[in-house]
């Protein structure tokens, strides 16, 4: 009887990216599992490669397995008899790499941290008869009775409209103020482990993870929440993945959370999926969101998309019926006040930076409770001029723009950090300079004047402010970095708003929402949120808490438009004979014009081209497997780089599925 290993191997080359059939040698069989790392020769034996089993088949008389003819070679060591990849893992991991047209193994890398023998020793030496406290249920609050109970009994699936104030979780002695998205998302949590069901939760950045913590905290013993985190070391990501895998736990985090094993899991929520920070900088390129639609349609877990502005990747399964939409029952809206459309009562003074309106409002706020001030810019200004010429000031490093982090600073470039030191504008040699706009140093130092005696905070991403107690401070904010504070603001301002929509991108609108909505429920219940300088459908949508209005317009727009995510979308990015061929090779697939070939300027092979292809979802298989063969013909064949340089030069051809960068800012 001959054990045959079915192993993936630890290899970003797509021509490898299937499995392989090794031959396990007797003295291997009782620790070679699906799971274990092992090490396997390639080709000839002269090379050894890393590599994760898959599978394991015994091939012999009424087995059932495949037969092997011919030699295999054997395996050559089992790296650990501990298994880390999950059989969960693997499938996701084929499905999310099959889906973006990319390779297994990155994937595998985002889900598998590297090996730790030391919590391996742990793991293995762990009281396997040890199971923690099992776990009351509780009732998930702020939405109709048994609403969202239902949705995690019976593994539903929604899009749920966030509670926009803070909530006290806890006793009432001793209460834990978290954002109310973080208490709707603990709680639902929290009975999915009481039906011994794992929970996977996948939030955008480190604050939103220690706020959804102390959440589950409140509602869970300690053993039963697992943390993974892009701030761990590769020893707590070890101990987080084995760790999940013994018993029910609350998986938490930001990107990597949604690669966590789990038994028997039972819940996948996202918070503020529209956030960027979802979209993995590596190769295959996936959205969170992506990987969470995947796994719940492995696994049958129920899904929940929680957030205060609906992105519009959501709306679209929300109008297809494929999510249902829950609301907060009998939750206050927020009481927002766009000034605006204060302009008849206070003629010119409405049009100010503050209007006088938020200043009384906020002036009033500020005797009892902290105050919120969002605004767009960090640093002094929003940029530095010549002051004799106007000409913009740039880096002579990288041509970055220049700023100034405080009052009399030294210039630095935003984009390098490179200090300007003795400055000359090189268009009529001045070396003085002046900051134009306003960041949150000088909104806050403004703020300092008109506030005497109160304390004035800034928290703009370069320093880490978590939370401010709850006393009279003003907090000036930029976008994403506002703090919380216990039982919320008293009062909201939201500055900027029209700058904050200049740019110019796909997904403006959506952002900016958020970004608007995210600080207000950071407000007191009853407080007031002023939204200064915006009219328009967004004030009206902020003004009445409609949030699903802007997220359905803006997808009939994208409809009109064939731009995602009404459509799917690839980029490839090449040589311009390969991008050619590759858009050639999907025949009627595309779903309108394709967008190229362009030559792309900032890549550093000469000649590089880019082009963007717009397809149905129902093609979305076809044109990844397509694509993805494409590459392999290219990726197979060894290219010299010019000048006669025999290293392996770049891959001619890139794909990129579901692509947000070509329709950001520009």
């Amino acid at each position: 009887m001959t054990t045959v290993a079915r192993v993936v191997l630890d290899s970003p080359l797509p021509q490898l990216d299937r499995l392989f059939d090794y031959r396990v040698p007797a003295e291997l069989e009782d620790d070679c599992v699906p799971g274990v790392r092992v090490k396997v020769p390639l080709r000839t034996g002269a090379r050894m490669a890393d590599a994760y089993v898959v599978e394991v088949v015994r091939d012999g008389p009424g087995a059932d397995a495949e037969s092997f003819p011919g030699e295999l070679s054997p395996v050559e060591e089992i790296v650990s008899p501990v298994p880390v990849l999950a059989p969960e893992i693997w499938t996701l991991a084929r499905a999310v790499a099959d889906r973006a047209a990319g390779v297994a193994s990155d994937v595998l890398r985002l889900a598998v941290p590297t090996r730790q023998v030391r919590a391996e020793k742990a793991w293995l030496a762990r009281d396997t008869a040890w199971t923690p406290p099992p776990v009351t249920a509780p009732t998930v609050t702020s939405y109709e009775s048994g609403v969202l109970e239902a949705l995690v009994d019976d593994r539903g699936r929604a899009a749920v409209a966030a509670v926009p104030h803070p909530v006290a979780l806890g006793s009432a002695d001793e209460p834990v103020w978290v954002p109310g998205w973080a208490a709707t998302l603990a709680q639902a949590a929290a009975r999915s482990v009481a039906l011994e069901r794992s929970a996977v939760l996948a939030v955008p950045d480190f604050r939103d993870v220690t706020d959804l913590e102390r959440a589950l905290h409140a509602l869970l013993p300690p053993e039963r929440v697992v943390r993974f985190d892009a701030k761990q070391t590769n020893g707590q990501r070890a101990r987080a993945l084995l760790q999940a895998r013994t018993h029910a736990v609350v998986a938490i985090g930001n990107r990597t959370a949604a690669y966590a094993p789990a038994s028997d899991l039972g819940l996948i929520a996202m918070w503020d999926d529209g956030d960027a920070s979802f979209v993995e900088p590596r190769a295959p390129y996936v959205h969170t969101r992506d990987v969470a639609l995947v796994r719940a349609g492995q696994s049958g877990a129920a899904l929940l998309f929680v957030s205060h502005a609906r992105s519009t990747d959501v709306q679209r399964l929300v109008e297809l019926g494929w999510l249902q939409e829950v609301l907060p029952h009998r939750v206050p809206a927020r009481k927002v006040i766009p000034t605006a459309q204060q302009t008849n009562a206070e003629g010119f003074a409405a049009q100010a930076r503050i209007p006088s309106s938020a200043w009384r409002a906020a002036r009033e706020a500020s005797a009892h409770g902290p105050v919120l001030v969002q605004v767009a810019s960090p640093g002094f200004g929003t940029g530095l001029v010549c002051a004799e010429c106007g000409e913009r000031a740039h880096c002579r490093v990288c041509g970055g723009p220049l700023g100034s982090p405080h009052r009399n600073a030294t210039p630095q470039c935003r984009f390098c950090g490179a200090l300007a030191v003795a400055f000359r504008c090189p268009t009529c040699g001045n070396g003085t300079l002046k900051p134009v706009g306003q960041g949150a140093q000088r909104t806050a130092d403004e703020l300092g004047r008109a506030f005497p005696g109160t304390r004035i905070v800034v928290a703009d991403g370069s320093r880490r402010l978590d939370e401010v107690p709850a006393r009279p401070t003003v907090v000036v904010a930029t976008r994403g970095a506002e703090p919380s504070t216990p039982g919320g603001y008293a009062c909201v301002l939201l500055l900027d708003g029209e700058r904050m929509l200049a740019r110019e991108g796909l997904r403006v609108q959506e952002d900016v929402l958020r970004f608007w909505t995210n600080a207000a429920a950071k407000g007191a219940p009853g407080a007031e949120v002023y939204l200064v300088g915006i009219g328009g459908r967004l004030a009206t949508a902020m003004a009445t808490w409609r949030l699903q209005v802007p997220a359905h317009d803006e997808l009939v727009d994208r409809r009109a438009l064939h731009f995602p995510p009404a459509v799917r979308v690839a980029t490839l990015t090449g040589s311009e004979e390969a991008v050619t061929a590759a858009v050639e090779a999907l025949g009627d697939a595309p779903a309108g014009p394709v967008l190229g070939p362009v030559p792309v300027p900032d890549d550093p092979a000469p000649g590089t081209v880019r082009a963007i292809v717009r397809f149905p979802y129902a093609h979305g298989a076809e044109v990844a497997a397509t694509l993805k063969a494409e590459v392999i013909r290219r990726s197979s064949t060894r290219r010299v780089l010019p000048g006669g340089n025999k290293r392996r030069a770049a891959p001619a051809l890139r794909v990129r599925m579901d692509d947000a960068e070509p329709f950001t800012e520009v």
